[in-house]
């Protein structure tokens, strides 16, 4: 639509589409198109697109083993509204993501042990993170969770995080401090930091990212591009991040990189479909570093 409706108003001659995503899913394409090797724990419902949503994962080339099919639920939805400069309004029904229970974690637990980094998202029950950072901590596996959609979670578990990835928002939910600029961004990861976080990335949209640990702070500008529809660049960060993580690149490298897929992202429709190749992103990498 050419812009998003105020309390009450009903905005036509808006066009339709119908994507697939997910937090979870959305990062899980995002770091297969990147070039990772993933495998994806999750669960989905009783819809006649189902078939066909995880094909599609196996498609991207990931380890769908452990997608548990629930019965008498609907998989998770999304309803996005998106308006002009591609900014949106977005409302969840979680469905069967949270049916993604400690238990289904066990069953997957052969592709956790194999894991280099579990990357999770707040889309499914505090209980599932909980168990997966406890589990993950005890066998030496660092994790990377993206506390989105933000809300109420056991902050005692936060130290035990390796990678918290945050926008403003988020960071000033889970620091417990007003966000209304960068400066306070940073304040907040600093706190998180000092409670014992290692590393806390900070994604600012249109003005960038950054990355605060014990001993430095390390900003990336965002790259230019005319946005469409800036749904799931955060995913696409996410999984791109992960990927460059994984593979040991230097952190302003590993922003720039994610950076540059959510850049890629922003100009396209839709949730995965949006998420760049390893080869988009190296050619937009190389054209932008001309």
């Amino acid at each position: 639509m050419d812009h998003l409706p105020e309390k009450g108003e009903t905005v036509t001659d808006a066009e339709f589409f119908q994507v697939y995503g997910g937090k979870g899913a959305n990062q899980a394409v995002a770091a297969a198109r990147a070039g990772g090797n993933v495998a994806f724990v999750n669960c989905v419902g009783e819809d006649a697109y189902t078939p066909q949503m995880v094909q599609n994962y196996i498609s991207d080339g990931i380890d769908a083993r452990f997608v548990f099919y629930e019965k008498g639920i609907a998989s998770g939805h999304a309803l996005i509204m998106i308006g002009g400069e591609g900014m949106n309004y977005i409302s969840v029904a979680p469905g069967a993501n949270y049916k993604l229970t400690p238990q289904k974690i066990d069953e997957a637990i052969q592709v956790i042990d194999e894991a280099a980094l579990i990357v999770m998202q707040y889309e499914i029950k505090e209980e599932t993170i909980k168990y997966v950072i406890g589990l993950a901590n005890r066998k030496g596996i660092p994790v990377m969770w993206n506390c989105a959609p933000a809300r109420a979670f056991d902050v005692s578990y936060i130290p035990k995080i390796n990678i918290l990835v945050l926008n403003e928002v988020e960071a000033g939910f889970l620091a417990g401090i007003l966000v209304e600029n960068e400066t306070d961004a940073e304040k907040a990861a600093q706190k998180l930091v000092d409670s014992g976080v290692e590393k806390v990335i900070i994604t600012l949209g249109s003005k960038g990212a950054f990355v605060v640990t014990k001993t430095e702070k390390i900003s990336v500008q965002a790259y230019k591009v005319d946005a469409v529809d800036t749904t799931a660049a955060g995913d696409t960060f996410c999984g791109a991040f992960a990927v460059a993580f994984v593979e040991g690149k230097p952190m302003k490298e590993a922003l720039q990189f994610a950076s540059a897929a959510a850049a890629i992202s922003v100009t396209r429709m839709g949730a995965q479909p949006s998420a760049p190749t390893r080869s988009e992103i190296e050619s937009f990498l190389s054209l932008k570093n001309m």
